[in-house]
């Protein structure tokens, strides 16, 4: 009989509460683990500290995510090159099996000419597998104000309100070179593509899920599944009836909570929608 398929709460999808929140949340509810948004909270950024909640908690880190967001572009330093490095060394020290990364940005030159280099190099000195995510694009005017924001970051073309990827060479991951995948089902709603197709072209390369829902609006949701367009269930089948060896991390958006009692509510919904369609 195929082990279950563990489930785990981001530390991101308790945003603006802290990381031990998460901790809290994932122990209380039943949740089988966490996965470390690293970003501008410095507990995030404490490898030692999120050890010391692990262990407090009793709930394992299954995965550490990349700081590679726009607001976390001076986490850890400015490199990104030395930024990936540190997280699989991070996720050695905790335990986690996955490191989830973004595509470089298109500004990002140098890291983007050696990415696949680098995670494949990675991978070979480590038992971590790094799952690049799919992305989506970003409208143009949105891109420029972010690149005035961002040092270092110089205007590209396009249009305002035109859409064009900010990543290199795609927002689609399949359009690089790499061995494994995150698949977030909020950025494919936002990208407009097809969730189960790109899971099947992914093949046993697809290591790791966010579960997660969007209705397609050019904003990215992370709405609790089943709570938008995308195809949560069949995907979610889709696991369970494979050989997916990998986690799947709720990563929803819960800030809207006016109260504990309705995130509770939503991080509970979101694991009964796991448990239940990742069933074998």
């Amino acid at each position: 009989m195929r082990p279950a398929i563990k489930v785990g709460l981001s530390t991101a999808s308790v945003y603006p509460l802290k990381a031990e929140a998460a901790f809290e949340y994932a122990a209380r509810l039943g949740y089988d683990g966490v996965e470390l948004m690293v970003w501008a909270e410095s507990v995030s950024q404490d490898i030692p500290a999120i050890a010391k909640l692990s262990r407090r908690y009793g709930v394992p880190v299954l995965s550490v995510h990349a700081p590679c967001l726009l607001i976390s572009q001076r986490v850890w330093g400015a490199n990104p090159v030395h930024k990936l490095e540190r997280s699989v060394r991070a996720a050695e020290q905790l335990g986690a099996q996955t490191v989830v990364v973004h595509p470089p940005f298109r500004w990002q030159r140098r890291y983007a000419a050696g990415f696949a280099d680098q995670v494949a190099s990675l991978e070979e000195r480590s038992d971590v597998m790094v799952a690049v995510e799919n992305m989506f694009p970003f409208r143009a005017d949105r891109l420029f104000r972010a690149e005035q924001t961002l040092e270092r970051m110089r205007r590209r073309g396009g249009g305002p309100g035109a859409g064009i990827s900010a990543f290199a060479p795609s927002y689609n991951p399949l359009d690089g070179d790499h061995a494994h995948y995150t698949l977030d089902l909020s950025h494919t709603a936002t990208a407009g593509s097809d969730a189960v197709d790109m899971a099947r072209e992914m093949g046993s390369g697809l290591v790791h899920l966010h579960l997660c829902d969007g209705t397609g609006l050019p904003a990215d949701e992370h709405l609790v599944p089943g709570r938008g367009t995308q195809p949560t269930v069949e995907v979610c089948q889709m696991l369970a009836a494979g050989d997916f060896a990998g986690h799947v991390v709720l990563e929803v958006t819960t800030s809207q909570a006016r109260t504990t009692q309705e995130r509770e509510a939503l991080l509970v919904e979101s694991l009964q929608f796991a448990r239940t369609h990742l069933l074998r």
